[in-house]
């Protein structure tokens, strides 16, 4: 079975990794020369947090998150399963009890285990949360792995492609399209929306963090994640905006604000990149697979993209088979969400 993906950010490439290990001839088309600047999942933190996403998400994506973990795991050597850890200054501890409340699978821990966990932290929080099962990696490292990966598998790429709209709407050459193109795919999807997030990527020499850090802030929650080499990405903004450029002033400086208030020492850090996309989202949040035809969307991942990617592609490759091998090719939307089964 021929399959043409359009999309090589985590989502493409996921759904392409499920056909590829159902024998099917697969083609990634890609507007870019493959997965980099120009994609969300290159500006990605690289957190695998299911339990701590349940303070603001559905069930569904620490469901997805946990089946997506262990493709992970299995697939990568860069994956490091050292948990999270969250903490809160002082006059915001109601904030970390709030947090957990509405999570689970956490340890409390206080500022003699805080600093076990993270020495450069000692002495700076008295009460903390641990997730001890969350993981965490580098997508920038993620994704040429998963290239070459897909490569090896006999997936094709062809790079530096772009559609019209009558393409799009005439049926694919192979015998399925999957179209990942993400908020591109907003001219076929109309419920789909963008959602700013920026980031920054800042070098330090004077603090080490071992584990993804979360600071309960009152205007921006911030995240910081470790990356080799002195490296941390520093992200958390959710802005309602399709602009996929220019990062805003008070953004930037909530985030470095948030970084100095978590270690003092980060305002000697190094502004190493400031990168800014708009992630798709439908109005619930939610992840969709959404069959018409010949052409089958994956979709809307939000801020969950590698925690949900891969369980939702399995699904995705599932049903597409079961489509085409009934020859069932639905002429109005067909929408799922990857319920667990």
């Amino acid at each position: 079975m021929k399959i043409e993906i359009i999309g090589s950010g985590i989502v493409g490439l996921s759904c392409a990794a499920f056909f590829a290990e159902k024998k099917c001839d697969v083609t990634i088309i890609s507007s870019s020369n493959g997965p980099d600047e120009n994609c969300c999942s290159w500006w990605a933190g690289g957190m695998l947090a299911p339990w701590c996403e349940m303070e603001s998400a559905e069930p569904l994506i620490g469901e997805l998150g946990l089946e997506s973990m262990k493709f992970w795991e299995n697939f990568t050597s860069s994956y490091q399963k050292k948990g999270t850890l969250v903490v809160a200054t002082s006059r915001d501890l109601p904030d970390l009890k709030r947090f957990g409340r509405r999570t689970e699978n956490w340890q409390e821990v206080k500022q003699d285990q805080i600093a076990v966990l993270e020495p450069d932290l000692a002495d700076r929080f008295s009460s903390g949360l641990y997730y001890p099962e969350e993981a965490h990696f580098d997508p920038r490292q993620i994704l040429p792995e998963l290239v070459n990966y897909l490569e090896s598998m006999g997936v094709k790429f062809q790079s530096n492609t772009s559609f019209s709209a009558e393409e799009l709407d005439a049926p694919p050459k192979a015998d399925h399209r999957i179209d990942c193109r993400g908020l591109a795919a907003k001219d076929h999807l109309d419920e789909l929306r963008g959602v700013k997030g920026e980031m920054l990527l800042i070098k330090s020499n004077e603090v080490k963090l071992s584990r993804p850090v979360r600071l309960l802030h009152p205007r921006i929650p911030l995240y910081i994640v470790p990356r080799d080499n002195g490296l941390f990405m520093v992200g958390a903004t959710m802005i309602e905006n399709e602009n996929r450029s220019g990062a805003t002033v008070r953004s930037i400086l909530e985030l470095l604000s948030a970084a100095y208030a978590l270690h003092p020492a980060f305002g000697e850090a190094e502004i190493i990149e400031i990168g800014v996309d708009a992630r798709p989202a439908f109005p619930d949040n939610l992840p969709r697979i959404i069959h018409k035809g010949h052409t089958t969307y994956l979709n809307g991942m939000y801020r969950h993209g590698y925690l949900a990617a891969p369980a939702m592609a399995k699904r995705l490759v599932e049903q597409v088979l079961r489509l085409n091998s009934t020859d069932e090719h639905p002429n109005e939307p067909a929408l799922s969400t990857g319920n667990i089964e």
